[in-house]
């Protein structure tokens, strides 16, 4: 027998300092000519079996993080309880979502308002780049709403099995030893507004923190904080004449009137549009940036009427710690959102999932108790898949973002086939794509080059400012 530990990951950073232990058992394999050994390596089931019941997991928060895990988990055979809060929750959120995430998650097609085959990404001195030339007939970006979106996650998990409770999760007791029960304190609402809710308690094996950038779950598992940006939404009711206009066209605007840091945004919904921004560094100016948004869409947006103003703060960076014991964080509540796009839906949907396949997969579909490693696979699986993803959008903030300049050069690279083919086929797909390397020189010759005129213009600017 052989005991192998393996190094976690934490915040999608590699660390030695926590160690889980397997027992393994090492079965030979036919030896190869040079004498060496293959060893085939199983793990051993050592968890008890429960008893009397099946596996009872708790997730809390109804988003598509919460509704994807929640699905995931009743499918599995594991009693699966579901908590949330506002069950017609609005979040600002763009609500564009990857073509992957229809088929991955069998969406159905109503519940996407509009498939966005064209895109504008206009620059802080107002040139217009066309994208979306690359796309195949059948590709596009789906537009949804959170609510509808959110609601059929959870309305599929409840019909596979779910029990889902209209409630505000409160804080959970932690279990004194290895198997004993969580204990949740929540209020449960009886959908009737103005109701002050019944409080109640409830005891579970395991728990999903699906609950949000302010996650109540993380902070019970003292998960840490991480910087936020604000993001800053309007619905707003345009005239049918201008809405023909974003029939199938979305537009992302970057410049330091709109966001110091992000980009500013009108994406078309169903019968409207959402216009938006978001900020890390300047919060407290962001109803100045949305007003510049506004301003810089006024003529296709004029005549339009406000129906809804949202603002949610979204993480900017995994959480330092997204597990501890048989609780563990998905979705915004870890920190899954990318750096330069800042989408998180399709990755807090993927990540629900995979949560739940863990526990689904280290219980035998409910029959036995889980503990932390069986939690722990679906962490070392999404950091593997993810990590380069969140790398890449991250150095790209980090160079484009930076300035108006940047920005410039920015728009100007887009403006290229081969980086709009690189950058829809990553994330309609969801993989970081491999270029080609003719083709990754002439970029970064071409980048180069549109980093250099917009710091000539920049140079020449500040000379007829003086």
């Amino acid at each position: 027998m052989a005991s192998i530990a393996l190094k976690s990951f934490i915040g999608l950073r590699q660390t030695a300092t926590e160690k889980t232990h397997f027992t393994m058992q090492a079965k030979p394999v036919s030896p190869k000519p040079s004498n060496h050994r293959t060893l085939q390596v199983k793990a051993a089931k050592t968890s008890p079996k429960v008893t009397g019941r099946n596996l009872r997991v708790a997730v809390i928060g109804g988003g598509p993080a919460g509704g994807a895990a929640a699905e995931t988990l009743a499918k599995g055979g594991v009693e699966t309880f579901l908590i949330e809060r506002k069950m017609d929750n609005c979040k600002p959120c763009g609500g564009a979502i990857p073509l992957c995430m229809v088929g991955e998650f069998d969406l159905p097609l109503d519940i996407i308002d509009r498939r966005v085959t064209k895109m504008k990404m206009i620059s802080p001195s107002n040139v217009a780049v066309d994208i979306g030339q690359t796309l195949k007939p059948h590709e596009y970006i789906g537009m949804v709403r959170r609510e509808v979106l959110d609601q059929y996650l959870r309305n599929r998990a409840s019909e596979n099995g779910a029990t889902v409770i209209n409630g505000l999760f409160l804080k959970m007791d932690k279990p004194g030893d290895g198997e004993a029960p969580y204990v949740l304190h929540y209020t449960e609402y009886d959908g009737k507004a103005g109701g002050a809710g019944v409080k109640k308690t409830m005891e579970v094996d395991a728990v999903i923190g699906a609950d949000g950038a302010n996650s109540r779950v993380a902070k019970s598992i003292d998960a840490g904080d991480y910087e936020y940006a604000i993001a800053f939404q309007e619905r707003i009711k345009i005239p049918d004449d201008k809405m023909v206009y974003y029939e199938n066209l979305a537009e992302m605007y970057v410049g330091d009137d709109v966001s110091p840091d992000f980009y500013g945004w009108v994406f078309p919904k169903c019968d409207h549009v959402a216009v938006g921004t978001g900020t890390v560094t300047h919060k407290g100016d962001i109803k100045k940036f949305q007003l510049a948004t506004r301003n810089r869409a006024n003529d296709k947006i004029l005549g339009g009427k406000i129906l809804r103003v949202e603002a949610h703060p979204i993480p900017e960076h995994p959480r330092p710690r997204r597990l501890a014991g048989r609780v563990a964080l998905v979705g915004d509540a870890a920190g899954y959102v990318t750096k330069c796009s800042g989408e998180g839906i399709y990755f807090a949907a993927k990540s629900g999932r995979m949560c739940a396949e863990a526990i689904v997969e280290g219980s035998e579909n409910g029959k036995r108790m889980v503990n932390e490693a069986d939690l722990r696979t679906y962490l070392e699986k999404w950091d593997k898949t993810y990590w380069p993803t969140y790398k890449v959008l991250d150095v790209l903030q980090k160079v484009f973002y930076r300035s108006n300049p940047a920005r410039e050069a920015f728009v100007e690279m887009c403006a290229d086939e081969y980086v709009q083919k690189m950058t829809f086929d990553s994330y309609l797909y969801k993989r970081v794509v491999p270029g080609n390397p003719w083709e990754d020189l002439k970029l970064a010759v071409n980048t180069i080059g549109s980093l250099v005129r917009a710091n000539a213009l920049r140079r020449e600017m500040e000379k007829i400012n003086v």
